[in-house]
């Protein structure tokens, strides 16, 4: 099953819809379940709204695009060794082989 990440204004409406509706009918309408109301609820009722705010997008801009960058220049440093060592390979066919017992 597929997670849903609720917004913050998404969870401060579906808590007060739970005041008119009832706890149960609420988490029925909004496809909620129980255990997550309350969970939320919980941290509502302790922190308020701060409680609540998302946080699994959390890491700064800065370091998204650095690891994007870091990402990129593995990629690439991978195909640079990949391309030296068929290199190596042509370079040990054209010459022979380096093992000096053959000579």
């Amino acid at each position: 099953m597929k997670y849903k990440k609720w917004s913050l204004e998404e969870k401060l409406k579906i808590l007060s819809t739970s005041e008119e509706l009832g706890i149960v009918e609420t988490c029925r309408k909004y496809k909620v379940s129980t255990g997550t109301f309350y969970s939320w609820k919980k941290k509502y009722d302790t922190q308020g709204a701060a409680g609540l705010k998302v946080t699994y997008d959390t890491r700064s801009k800065e370091l998204k695009q650095a690891e994007e960058e870091n990402r990129i220049l593995r990629k690439l440093l991978s195909n640079k060794e990949i391309e030296l060592e068929v290199q190596r390979e042509l370079l040990k066919k054209k010459f022979g082989t380096s093992d000096p017992r053959k000579i």
